[in-house]
């Protein structure tokens, strides 16, 4: 059972995806009980395969038993563990507060929502950049549903606008990806991190061109600034369970880069190495700024939550941009942070909308809450967490990455940063004034707060204070992390030892 572990976090939610999708007539309970406890399964699985990770080995899973570089592999590193886990417990948030009623919106929810979850992590898992495209493919067909889950004018629009920007990238994917199969002979990243270091100067440039259109297609996964502009209104609309799960879909997009270019455009890649570097550094200050002025302009809760997402991928792209462990380390401690608390902040505004009646999540003056004194209780410690501010977990993913810059990086880096800082402070103490002081028109609206609505929203917020006392341990493993990243040799000596003992020779 233990060599299949590294395989189980897309086969588990895969079969019972499909089981889900076969059983879409069964009762509601039944279904739930499936949903969350194959979710629950998914995080048990997950904490075992960052107890193996941790101990800085790289291990594979080859599929058919077709060894690399020629099979299909999964591989299992200390980055991969860690996504797989961040998403696990995020989806279990997500999960139990849909079963709360926003899974009966419409029909077949468990269903995709576990294939969703597949997608996901096979995009972590995979060794491969043809079957990263796969699982890019998979996990945006499931999101393509569950973006209209439930039906409405606002979410078809913005589903179409989804929809056809992804297909654009899809296309784009597929076009690189055969120029660099074309170019270097394999798909397999392990293997053609060794090709390049042999690599006829004469396809330089074909590799170069197939490099660069990945990373437009990971900028449009992971919001980069100019391609960011569908998430907004798309996260906005989508039901809330959703919209958190998808707090972690830029995050696809993030990993892409890091594991692409560091794996097999790292030092070794001579003149191609690091050519990400200068287009992502400066896009991510471009995406700060951007994203800070719609932090301002958002009259919506849910616009100002997608609007933050927004913030944080700025923030972690700069981590990128700085290309260095230290820098790396702090980037992955303050992802962990913004896809948990930014997940539970759109879980939080479903909550308050709920309880306004017809203003629902707009900021304008609407019905008092009948929970009022609660939700402004998470509402002030989740604004805290994402803001940035002391004693929170944010606070402490902000201060690593703004100490790991050099001299010339802070000159760009610490007043734009604190800038977005400061513009979501202010938009969201606009908006909890607005939301908890101001709300006083009419009487209350009768809607109570489920036990399952308020385990997913303490779930996810409570990571931020969790993070907090565990920053020691957390910092250490994202450090060995970065190192394990920056370079190419483990990777290379555990999938492809006959090319590692050729380059020792």
């Amino acid at each position: 059972m233990i060599q299949h572990l590294i395989v189980l976090p897309i086969v588990l939610p895969l079969v019972v995806g499909v089981f889900l999708l076969r059983s879409r007539h069964g009762a509601s309970r039944y279904k739930r009980v499936i949903g969350v406890g194959a979710t629950t399964a998914l995080l048990v699985v997950a904490i075992s395969l960052v107890a193996k990770a941790s101990s800085g080995e790289v291990s594979y899973y080859a599929l058919g038993d077709w060894q690399p570089p020629f099979g299909i592999i999964m591989v299992l590193d200390r980055l991969s563990a860690l996504m797989v886990l961040i998403t696990s417990v995020l989806a279990l948030g997500c999960v139990v507060f849909a079963c709360a009623g926003d899974d009966e919106q419409g029909s077949n929810f468990h269903g995709l929502f576990q294939l969703q979850l597949m997608g996901i992590n096979g995009a972590f898992l995979t060794g491969d950049l043809f079957n990263l495209f796969v699982f890019f493919e998979v996990l945006l067909l499931a999101s393509y549903a569950l973006l209209m889950h439930g039906g409405g004018k606002a979410r078809i629009q913005a589903g179409l606008h989804y929809v056809v920007l992804n297909l654009a990238g899809s296309s784009l994917f597929l076009i690189a990806v055969g120029v660099l199969y074309g170019a270097t002979g394999t798909l397999n990243m392990t293997d053609m991190a060794v090709r390049l270091t042999e690599l006829d100067p004469e396809r330089a440039g074909l590799v170069s061109a197939g490099a660069l259109l990945l990373l437009v297609v990971f900028g449009l996964k992971g919001a980069i600034l100019p391609l960011y502009f569908w998430l907004p209104r798309a996260y906005a609309a989508a039901p809330a369970p959703v919209a958190a799960l998808f707090a972690i879909m830029t995050k696809v997009g993030i990993y892409a880069i890091l594991r692409v270019y560091h794996l097999v455009f790292g030092e070794h890649a001579g003149e191609l190495a690091a050519l990400e570097q200068p287009w992502v550094w400066w896009l991510s200050l471009a995406t700060l700024v951007a994203s800070a002025i719609g932090v301002l302009a958002a009259r919506d809760l849910r616009l100002l939550v997608s609007y933050l997402i927004l913030v944080s991928v700025g923030t972690l792209l700069a981590g990128i941009g700085m290309r260095t462990p230290q820098a790396t380390s702090a980037l992955l401690f303050y992802l962990i942070h913004t896809t948990l608390v930014t997940g539970g902040l759109f879980l939080l505004a479903e909550l308050i909308g709920l309880q306004r009646g017809k203003a629902s999540t707009r900021l304008v003056k609407g019905r008092p809450l009948q929970n009022a004194g609660l939700l402004a209780l998470l509402f002030f410690v989740g604004a805290i967490a994402v803001i940035g501010l002391p004693p929170l977990s944010g606070a402490i993913g902000k201060v690593l990455l703004l100490k790991s810059a050099s001299p010339a990086q802070q000159l760009w880096l610490w007043p734009i940063l604190l800038g977005a800082s400061l513009c979501a402070l202010v938009a969201l103490s606009r908006a909890g004034s607005t939301l908890f002081w101001r709300s006083h028109e009419g009487e209350p609206n009768r809607t109570p707060l489920t036990r399952r609505q308020l385990f997913g929203v303490l779930w996810l917020l409570g990571a931020s204070p969790i993070l907090m006392v565990l920053a020691g341990p957390v910092s250490d493993y994202t450090q060995a992390t970065a190192e394990q990243l920056s370079s190419p040799a483990p990777h290379i000596r555990a999938i492809l030892p006959e090319a590692a003992a050729g380059g020792d020779a």
